[in-house]
């Protein structure tokens, strides 16, 4: 019997698939004979997706990471960065499945989470490894930043009803302006290959640098992967006299624009404090949502 970690698991029925938890035990099973590896215990910090230990019959340490089906193209945007990618920013790719939303991938080190180191160096590396990632990539069949941020206005919208409002309607609106101006701002010509969640826990040491797991994928702005380092730490955004500090610095940092970094982190932040209020990731919520009410 496989053990599927709690957040995994609560996500997986939220988006209703307990389908999908019963049948992981002859998935894996089928995937160890046609893929030739045997898989292992799982990783106990994993959130979109089941993620195990493999080994390939080469005796290649790897990473078996099964998605949870739900609405959209998860499988297909993370496949197609690791693809675009080759290695670069992201973890090599050995084989994948599509229509089984299956990826076995090189086994990277400790994330920056685990090394512990501070905020400022983990900024340092997290800007400089989403850059290995961005790059040209017309007509890859991933998502526009504008695309994303209509979808987060209405995925917004909607957990602010589901959950009771557990935070201020100034909060929403704001958040709601931000994404409308970034909606408006996109500009195809510049849009660049994104991760879409570059944070500690998605940066893992590889053998001479760090390189990013679990991509989103989008084809946006790069500020948008800034934004996702804006809403984090938001504790420590809030103990900061000057809470636009951080976009200036991270603007400075990569020669991006300050404003469009803030605007995203103003989006993300609201979106990820409600999602994480609705799968009981806390304190992660609550903080993510003082931080936005604070922020105003």
């Amino acid at each position: 019997m496989i053990s599927v970690p709690p957040i995994v698991r609560n996500k997986a029925v939220a988006a209703g698939g307990q389908w999908w938890l019963d049948g992981l035990e002859p998935l894996i099973a089928d995937l160890e004979a046609e893929w030739e590896i045997t898989v292992g215990a799982p990783f106990t910090d994993g959130t979109e997706a089941y993620v195990a230990r493999a080994e390939t019959a080469a005796g290649e340490p790897a990473v078996l990471k099964l998605l949870i089906p739900r609405a959209g193209n998860a499988a297909h945007n993370e496949i197609t960065v690791l693809r675009l990618a080759a290695g670069e920013g992201c973890p090599r790719m050995f084989s994948h499945d599509l229509d089984r939303s299956a990826i076995l991938m090189e086994r990277l080190g400790p994330s920056l989470h685990d090394l512990g180191l501070p905020v400022a160096g983990r900024h340092d590396i997290l800007c400089d490894t989403a850059a290995r990632i961005w790059r040209p990539a017309p007509a890859c069949g991933l998502p526009t930043g504008a695309d994303k941020g209509r979808w987060l206005i209405d995925h917004i919208t909607a957990l602010w009803d589901e959950l009771d409002r557990p935070c201020s309607s100034a909060a929403v609106d704001h958040a709601i302006a931000c994404a409308e101006r970034r909606i408006a701002a996109h500009d195809p010509e510049r849009a660049v290959l994104v991760h879409g969640d570059v944070h500690e826990w998605n940066t893992l040491r590889s053998s001479d640098d760090y390189k990013l797991v679990d991509p989103d994928g989008l084809l946006a702005e790069p500020e948008y992967d800034l934004g996702i380092i804006m809403r984090e730490d938001p504790l420590e955004l809030m103990e900061d006299p000057e809470p636009t500090t951080r976009a200036r610095m991270l603007a400075q940092r990569t020669g991006l624009d300050q404003t469009a970094i803030w605007e995203w982190g103003v989006v993300e932040r609201l979106s990820t404090g409600l999602l994480a209020t609705k799968i009981d990731l806390q304190p992660v919520g609550h903080q993510m949502l003082g931080a936005a009410e604070r922020l105003v």
